[in-house]
């Protein structure tokens, strides 16, 4: 400050006050300063760190103190190798269902009919087999097919007419519930294959296959939305649709695609769940639903915050799972599943919707 009141004068005609001029330092003087920007800075670029790392891994570590509180109370029952494959061996469908949704997540749309689409294809094996004599796996492509035809419903209503995604879907969840009741005529239908049983639960590394199909889907997601052309497109569509359509980017026909590909893989999730378990109650679709929702909002609190991503959606199925088996070792049965996906659904919403006000005003 003191140079610059100097300059001032010096460039004004002023004179150089001699008492101000004493008290400037000699030229050779050496004058320490402390460098108290700089270690601003610094400690301002690691609190950045933790942050960052304490929103991509918070829920991880909440997920392992969960563990150890389980392990702590009943190390008898927790504490085990069943335990760990009665977690991640149990909810493959499910898994397979959060990344059907995910699909129309991560372009800013909603799809509440994948339950329903998961149901319809996992009810027409059954019935096409037992009833109709049709053989096994030309019965799980007829339900691939119906469950693509159930995701082009979607597409047309929403994408080509314009229909809100929220109530058009809520309205075609009814329609494929309804037409999966009248095929199986409400009653619950059964196959039994062991062929069909093995593709799924075939054990490998102490888990069922289908738990390595659901891991080798959320890898192969993540590595198309990271690393590809299309998955930008995608992530940028879902980021600002509008701004897209004006890049040159084809929102319409990703729009679409995400509704076909995500009832693709809910007609997925039935197939691994009529081999899991040998049949299905039309009826039990909606139960699917609020979990698979719930694991895709806890992805946008790892890994990526703020963002649907689908190695969160992994984490988070498995995470909701382990409370929910911990809580009924300790004997809390019936209504603990939904009170537990229910709470978990509202902090999985609040804890996104923390995440992106925070990085807005960052």
């Amino acid at each position: 400050m003191t140079v610059f009141d100097k300059s001032e004068d010096l460039a004004s005609g002023g004179e150089v006050d001699t008492d101000e001029e004493d008290r400037m330092p000699e030229p050779n003087t050496t004058v320490t300063v402390p460098d108290v920007a700089s270690g601003g800075s610094r400690s301002r670029s690691l609190r950045g760190v933790l942050d960052a790392f304490a929103a991509r891994y918070a829920l991880l570590g909440v997920w392992l103190v969960m563990a150890a509180v389980y392990g702590g109370v009943m190390p008898g029952k927790f504490l085990g190798t069943s335990t760990a494959q009665a977690i991640f061996g149990s909810q493959s469908a499910l898994l397979f269902l959060a990344v059907a949704a995910l699909c129309t997540f991560v372009i800013g749309e909603f799809d509440l009919s994948s339950a329903s689409s998961m149901g319809l294809s996992a009810t027409i094996i059954p019935v096409l087999v037992t009833l109709h004599d049709v053989s096994l796996w030309l019965a799980c492509v007829i339900a691939l097919l119906a469950a693509v035809s159930c995701g082009l419903i979607n597409a047309f209503f929403v994408v080509v007419v314009g229909v809100p995604s929220l109530i058009c879907t809520l309205g075609t969840a009814s329609l494929f519930l309804g037409i999966a009741e009248l095929i199986s005529s409400s009653t619950i239908v059964s196959v039994s294959s062991h062929g069909f049983s093995e593709f799924a639960e075939h054990n490998l590394l102490g888990l069922p296959l289908s738990f390595f199909y659901g891991l080798a889907l959320c890898l192969g997601f993540a590595y198309v939305l990271s690393w590809t052309p299309i998955g930008r497109h995608i992530t940028f569509v879902g980021a600002n649709r509008e701004v897209a359509r004006l890049a040159g980017i084809s929102v319409d026909r990703i729009r679409a695609g995400g509704y076909v590909v995500a009832s693709l893989i809910a007609g997925m999730a039935g197939i691994i769940l009529v081999a899991t378990v040998g049949g299905f109650d039309p009826t039990a679709s909606a139960t699917y639903l609020l979990p698979a929702l719930a694991a895709v909002f806890l992805s946008t609190a790892i890994v990526r915050p703020g963002q649907f991503n689908p190695i969160g959606t992994f984490f988070g199925v498995y995470f909701l799972e382990t409370g929910i088996l911990g809580l009924q070792l300790l004997g809390y049965s019936g209504w603990v599943q939904d009170a537990f996906y229910g709470v978990g659904l509202l902090l999985a919403v609040t804890v996104a919707s923390l995440v992106r006000a925070r990085a807005k005003t960052s």
